[in-house]
């Protein structure tokens, strides 16, 4: 009876030990998941998500090792935005990063619970998205870089290069949240050293070779490219289209100018993508978006592709060569 007694504990023994293992592995935590929203496409975007990788990474978690992303992109069709949104909430992902001003705003409508880090141009404040810089409050948070405010800089670039270009095209896209600001900022510039602006809008592809066809028309000198993610998306086509036409031109970042564009002035969106990508990380450690400040990118580029200026027959003067950031040849 002893003997079979001790049997029985012996297997009970060895039983509950094999289950041991099993019982551990149950209670380990969940891998996070991170909602990426973003207003265009994975191919346009892939340098920005390389850096908001890095910073992931800065901030201890790996893609497919110790956090997931699910990625929902809206193609540059901004009315499928909140459906995205949407569908990231109902998954219950742990934290969204939005890629855009566009995608941002529609997040913040999406969820009052969930964290929420965006990349975004323009006024946080003014857009809505945070109560203040010092201390966001609510569930959102991130890093915003100007954008709207850099018009007059542009023009003066561009005016600089081509002292005698007063008639400029502006090519923006009505539907990016920032445009009114942006051409305000262009218009006034304008005004105070004689130029004349002609602004032409681009919603879509197709209205920027309808764009460029109106100004093969008029006796425009030289453009400003507007900023918006459908016109980052069509870089190439803006650079072959401007070099077609042989028309001096200016652009919101430097991807531009590494395709073949001019030059360009700009906040360097990858810093900022890298600091977004930091912050996404410290929330999934615990901390809260109200609790951290808004951070302000300050890091500007000025970029000219050499290249592009001898196809045009153009020369750099001094002035500008010396404040360049970077030369592509």
């Amino acid at each position: 009876m002893i003997a079979k007694l001790k049997r029985r504990e012996f297997i009970t023994l060895v039983g509950g030990t094999a289950a041991w293992p099993l019982a551990a592995s149950a209670q380990q935590p969940a891998m996070p998941v991170i909602g990426f929203l973003g207003s265009s496409t994975p191919v346009d975007r892939a340098h920005y998500l390389t850096a908001f990788r890095q910073g992931l990474r800065e901030a201890g978690y790996v893609e497919g090792q110790n956090v997931a992303i699910e990625y929902r992109w809206a193609q540059d069709q901004a009315e499928r935005l909140p459906d995205l949104a949407g569908d990231l909430v109902r998954r219950q992902v742990t934290a969204i990063a939005a890629h855009d001003t566009t995608s941002s705003v529609v997040a913040k409508a999406a969820t009052t619970t969930i964290p929420i880090v965006f990349a975004s141009g323009g006024d946080p404040v003014k857009l809505g998205l945070a109560a203040s810089l010092n201390r966001p409050g609510g569930n959102v948070t991130g890093v915003t870089f100007i954008v709207a405010e850099l018009g007059a800089k542009q023009l003066g670039l561009l005016h600089e290069l081509q002292p005698g270009a007063v008639r400029i095209g502006v090519l923006v896209d009505p539907n990016f949240a920032l445009t009114q600001s942006f051409v305000s900022d262009v218009q006034a510039a304008a005004l105070s050293i004689g130029d004349q602006i002609e602004v032409l809008d681009a919603p879509t592809g197709r209205d920027i070779d309808t764009a460029f066809a109106r100004l093969a028309q008029k006796p425009i000198d030289a453009l400003l490219v507007g900023p918006g993610p459908l016109l980052d998306n069509r870089r190439i086509q803006l650079a072959t289209l401007a070099a077609y036409h042989r028309l001096p031109a200016i652009y919101p970042l430097r991807v531009f100018a590494e395709a073949g564009g001019l030059m360009s002035y700009g906040t360097s969106i990858t810093d900022a993508y890298r600091h977004a990508g930091i912050y996404t990380g410290r929330i999934l450690k615990g901390e809260k978006a109200a609790d951290l400040p808004v951070l302000q990118s300050t890091k500007f580029e000025f970029v000219i592709n050499l290249n592009t200026a001898r196809a045009f027959g153009l020369t750099f003067p001094p002035g500008l060569l010396a404040i360049v950031d970077e030369v592509i040849e």
